[in-house]
C-alpha cells in the first residue's frame, strides 16, 4: 500500500511552517526538502513541479518534504525574497533529521525556489541537488551550485527564464543541463517526462 502524504508544522526562525511530508516508498534512502516557486505569483508547496519532484523521488526512497517558507499559505512570517528562506530551510533540514534520523539530504526546488536550494547548498552538506526551471538572472543564483553533481533540468522553450540564460551560467562550471523539449516554464504537458528524468538521472552516489 502506498504511503499517503501528510501536512505537518515545523518551527522556523519567523513562526511555523505549514510543510508536506511525501512518506519514501519502500526503504527510506535518504531525505529532501523541495522549495516552492515565487509566492509573489502564486507559488506554494502544492505547485505541480513541487508535487512531482516529490513523488518521484519517494520513488527514489527519499522522504521529501514541501514547506510553505516564510508568509505564504499557512506560514507564519513574511515573505524576504529569498534570503529569510534559506533560514526557514535550514530548519526544516533540522527537524526533518530529528525525525527521520541522520540520512543522505537532497535539496531541490522549482524557479525561485531553486535559487533557495542553491543557497541553502553552500550552508550546509547535501548528497545531491535538483534545480528546476532555476531562476538565474532573477536572483543571484550561486555559480557553482554545491554540490558538483547538481541536476539540472530545464525547458527548452521557458518563457520565464531562457534556456540560453541557463546555459550560460552553467558553461563556466561544466555543469550538464537536461533540457526537456518543447517544455515551457512550468513542464505543462511535461510533468510525466520530468518525473522520468529526475529518476533516470538520480542515481546514488
Amino acid at each position: 500500500m502506498l504511503k499517503q502524504p501528510e501536512h505537518i508544522v515545523i518551527a522556523g526562525p519567523a513562526g511555523t511552517l505549514d510543510t508536506i511530508r511525501v512518506p519514501a516508498q519502500g526503504e527510506c534512502r535518504g531525505i529532501a526538502v523541495i522549495c516552492h516557486p515565487n509566492p509573489l505569483q502564486g507559488g506554494t508547496h502544492t505547485n505541480k513541479v513541487v508535487q512531482t519532484a516529490a513523488r518521484a523521488l519517494a520513488q527514489l526512497g527519499y522522504t521529501s518534504y514541501c514547506p510553505n517558507l516564510r508568509g505564504v499559505g499557512n506560514s507564519e512570517g513574511q515573505h524576504d525574497f529569498g534570503h529569510g528562506e534559506v533560514d526557514d530551510v535550514l530548519a526544516v533540514v533540522e527537524a526533518l533529521r530529528a525525525r527521520e534520523g541522520d540520512l543522505p539530504l537532497a535539496l531541490a526546488g522549482f524557479s525561485f525556489g531553486g535559487f533557495v536550494a542553491a543557497r541553502v547548498s553552500e550552508r550546509i552538506a547535501c548528497e545531491r541537488v535538483l534545480l528546476m526551471g532555476v531562476a538565474v538572472g532573477k536572483y543571484d543564483t550561486p555559480t557553482p551550485p554545491v554540490p558538483a553533481t547538481a541536476l539540472v533540468i530545464h525547458g527548452e522553450e521557458d518563457e520565464v527564464i531562457p534556456l540560453q540564460a541557463v546555459l550560460d551560467w552553467a558553461r563556466p562550471q561544466g555543469l550538464p543541463v537536461v533540457v526537456v523539449p518543447g517544455s515551457g516554464h512550468f513542464f505543462h504537458g511535461k510533468l510525466v517526462l520530468l518525473a522520468n528524468w529526475i529518476k533516470r538521472c538520480w542515481n546514488p552516489v
